[in-house]
């Protein structure tokens, strides 16, 4: 995205019981403080404590070079973490567990290459042409320009004539496949290029240094053919392929997180990329209709405004006396404080009231619904229907079992830079 960063106070609620429990805890379990306590400004309504504001985290790309080296992935989220896309013409392998959504990111990046008028090549080893274009019809993605290659066994090795007595599969059937696919690389020329598993040759291989040469000679030609190539390896052997991440340009992990209870927390994390900046550490995602969607990582640090900043008032005079007027736009602030005190009621004050002055507001509920929201605040004489109608104010109800952290960050940001709220 560009333009400049965007401001917006935030106002979050916790009763003094969370609060305990989260400074005694932290958020894993693991006895850790979360650094966002001592980044925000704490509000007891008994007594008030001070601290340093944390301003919203913006796009942090910054374009070090040239856009005509990079190619989109075909998920904006992953292009926003690799800094523009990835450096065209080199091999890059997309890791995963079975599941992780390493074929539905595949799919999205010959789908992009045909949009961009570029030619696509899809060598499978593992799932039938059919399966893909189903795959692919169901998410949406339109791939029918690229060509895809099954380099499958065929009914005939089940007979006991087609079976190896003398020679081993390696010696046989790997270089077969090697120089198929060398050959259709050739023919098609493709610009993108997925290979779709590398387990299938791992396997043939059985020898580590016969398939590290197969893989080097692979790399050769695609660099002479200029072609940016997506290996998929779903790590269904024991060991991490160390190997492998030393021959090609960049790696792409793909890794599932069970919970006790909820949704599977899906992680994306560039673990290598050879020469380029990019977002380090991981970053959530998860899989729709559509495909992969990825929520980069913000960093507060690199939208920091150096504007002074002006007051965001509540609406109630009395306590817009204690704040001086109000809170610092930019900043966040903690209402803490035992049930009933009154939390949500000024978060709600605070966010009808922007309304009313005409900018924009967003509400996120954890635990009460929307509906029982408006009703409390109708009951206390907020004009809470009529911003709603206007779409001055919005509200978005949280399950935190079925959302991941990083796509609660980015629904935030979303209605901050593209809706232009400030509350």
């Amino acid at each position: 995205m560009a333009g400049p960063p965007q401001e917006a106070t935030f106002l979050m609620t916790e009763t003094t019981a969370q609060r305990q429990a989260v400074l005694s805890h932290g958020f894993t379990g693991a006895g850790r403080v979360p650094k966002v306590l001592s980044r925000v400004r704490f509000w007891v309504l008994r007594k008030t404590r001070k601290g340093e504001g944390m301003p919203l985290a913006a796009n942090d790309l910054q374009q070090n070079h040239h856009a005509t080296d990079l190619i989109s992935t075909g998920c904006e989220g992953f292009d926003e973490v690799l800094r523009g896309g990835l450096p065209a013409g080199h091999l890059y392998l997309l890791e995963g567990d079975p599941g992780a959504g390493k074929t539905t990111l595949a799919l999205q990046f010959v789908a992009k290459g045909l949009k961009n008028k570029e030619r696509a090549l899809y060598l499978t080893l593992s799932e039938s042409e059919e399966d893909l274009r189903y795959a692919a019809s169901q998410h949406g993605l339109s791939i029918d320009g690229v060509e895809i290659l099954e380099l499958l066994p065929n009914e005939d090795d089940l007979n006991p004539e087609e079976q190896y007595t003398v020679f081993h599969p390696a010696e046989v059937e790997l270089n077969d496949r090697m120089q198929r696919i060398v050959k259709e690389v050739r023919r098609v020329q493709p610009d993108r290029l997925v290979i779709d598993a590398l387990s299938e040759l791992r396997m043939l291989a059985r020898d580590p240094l016969r398939y590290r040469r197969q893989i080097l000679s692979l790399k050769d030609v695609m660099a002479d053919q200029k072609c940016t190539v997506l290996l998929l390896d779903d790590r269904t052997s024991r060991d991490a392929d160390l190997q492998l991440h030393s021959i090609v340009h960049g790696v792409i992990n793909l890794s599932k997180s069970p919970r006790d209870y909820g949704k599977t927390r899906r992680h994306l994390e560039i673990l290598k990329l050879r020469g380029m900046p990019y977002r380090e550490g991981t970053h959530d995602y998860t899989i729709v209709t559509g495909g992969v969607v990825v929520f980069p990582r913000l960093v507060a640090a690199d939208s920091r405004n150096a504007r002074p900043p002006d007051t965001v008032p509540s609406g109630i005079a009395q306590l817009d006396a204690l704040t001086g007027g109000g809170l610092d736009r930019g900043t966040s602030t903690l209402l803490v404080g035992p049930a009933g005190c009154g939390k949500t009621t000024i978060a709600v004050h605070w966010a009808v009231s922007a309304a009313q002055r005409g900018e924009k507001a967003a509400l996120f509920t954890f635990e009460e619904g929307p509906q029982t929201l408006i009703t409390r605040a109708v009951g206390l004489g907020m004009d809470i229907i009529s911003q709603l109608d206007k779409g001055m104010v919005h509200i978005e109800r949280v399950d935190p079992a079925e959302m991941s952290p990083g796509e609660l960050v980015a629904k935030v940001r979303d209605y901050v830079e593209a809706q232009n709220c400030r509350v």
